[in-house]
């Protein structure tokens, strides 16, 4: 903590075999040559040491001032050395704010199909820091005007489908892109977010007139599982995403009238995954219509304030004095009556305060609260 860290090599020169992304690295005395295999200019720069001279010979200084992604060698060129790049270069429009170069973009929609070459693993770490990005709409949009995203999650263009505008925002995909934009970069929510309505084309249904999608919730459970874990993703993060979209819209049948057994199950259904749960729902309240939004909003208010009256209830259910009633009238040898339930008071007050925590400290307690009533 605190140190820095320094890797020293030679200067490489790398050669990606056709049938291989795994490069044969060679290594020269060519600082240009080094600097041109790099994926991007703003990564294609180099300080001569010890003159402390920038060489800059791609103009990576001027692309990071004007915030725009250039490759050193033509796209087309890098992109198939190596097409994780492509990827990476959606990563820095997330994480950085970056726009992409109009020959990037083009490149990127000619040899988009070409990540299928590249392991799931290195896929799914560049998708995980691109979704927890502070601009993670802006790179998911990108990539499905370059059909980028086929290559990583295939079902979101199945989410260009209307909606009742009544619920829910536009079509289904721009409501994905709102409630993405409105989680928190969690991974496990974010995942969430993109996958939580994949089960809408699947399930849409036309009912007096009206779009339907019943079941959703369940049949896009289903849908998230296969792909995140095509994706590699760990087990324990695909079923903590599979819950939260399993359970995203339990909460719209509080208005019917939850028992307090029906809150309680919510809640150990939810199980540790209740504040994000919570939170997805919130973000996934987007309409046309403020006054759907105020109601829904309104309804999870009333409902997460039952279950913090239902926990403080149930956790004072949980604190008893050490002795009960009977073992208070046997011990002082006294009747039913307040002299019981003064004791049993006193008892539960000093257990709160900590002065007291077994049956013996009780006894001794009430032998001297006795001793000063007099009996």
């Amino acid at each position: 903590k605190g140190e820095t860290k320094i890797e020293i090599t030679t200067f490489r020169s790398e050669i990606y075999p056709e049938d291989t992304r795994h490069p044969r690295v060679s290594f020269s005395k060519d600082i240009m040559t080094d600097l041109s295999r790099r994926d991007f200019t703003i990564n294609a720069m180099a300080i001569k040491v010890p003159e402390g001279e920038l060489l800059d010979p791609f103009g990576g200084q001027a692309d990071l001032e004007e915030k725009i992604l250039r490759t050193p060698l033509k796209p087309d060129r890098s992109f198939t050395d190596d097409p994780l790049r492509m990827l990476r270069a959606v990563r820095f429009v997330a994480t950085l704010g970056l726009r992409v170069s109009p020959e990037i973009k083009e490149a990127i929609k000619t040899h988009h199909s070409t990540l299928s070459i590249v392991s799931r693993e290195r896929i799914r770490d560049e998708f995980s820091r691109t979704i927890t990005g502070a601009h993670p709409v802006r790179a998911l949009r990108l990539m499905m005007s370059t059909h980028l995203a086929d290559e990583v999650i295939p079902e979101l263009k199945s989410l260009k489908i209307m909606q009742d505008p009544d619920y829910h925002h536009k079509d289904v995909l721009e409501h994905t892109f709102m409630v993405i934009q409105r989680v928190e970069p969690d991974l496990a929510l974010r995942l969430a977010a993109i996958l939580h309505d994949l089960g809408k084309p699947k399930a849409k249904r036309i009912i007096d007139g009206r779009v339907t999608f019943y079941n959703h919730d369940l049949i896009g459970a289903k849908m998230a599982e296969k792909r995140l874990r095509e994706l590699r993703y760990p087990l324990q993060l695909i079923e903590e995403v599979v819950k939260l979209i399993a359970l995203h819209m339990r909460a719209y049948t509080y208005y019917l009238g939850w028992m307090d057994k029906a809150v309680r199950k919510y809640v150990r259904d939810a199980g540790e995954l209740s504040p994000k749960l919570n939170a997805l729902i919130r973000a996934d309240c987007t309409s046309l219509n403020p006054m759907r939004v105020k109601e829904a909003l309104a309804m999870l208010d009333e409902l997460e304030a039952r279950i913090k009256e239902l926990e403080a209830k149930e956790e004072s259910a949980k604190i008893r004095p050490p002795l009960d009633g009977h073992e208070v009238m046997t011990f002082l040898n006294i009747s039913p009556g307040p002299l019981v339930g003064e004791a049993l008071d006193l008892l539960l007050e000093s257990k709160l305060e900590g002065t007291i925590s077994t049956k013996e400290e009780a006894r001794e307690l009430l032998k001297k609260w006795a001793g000063e009533k007099g009996f």
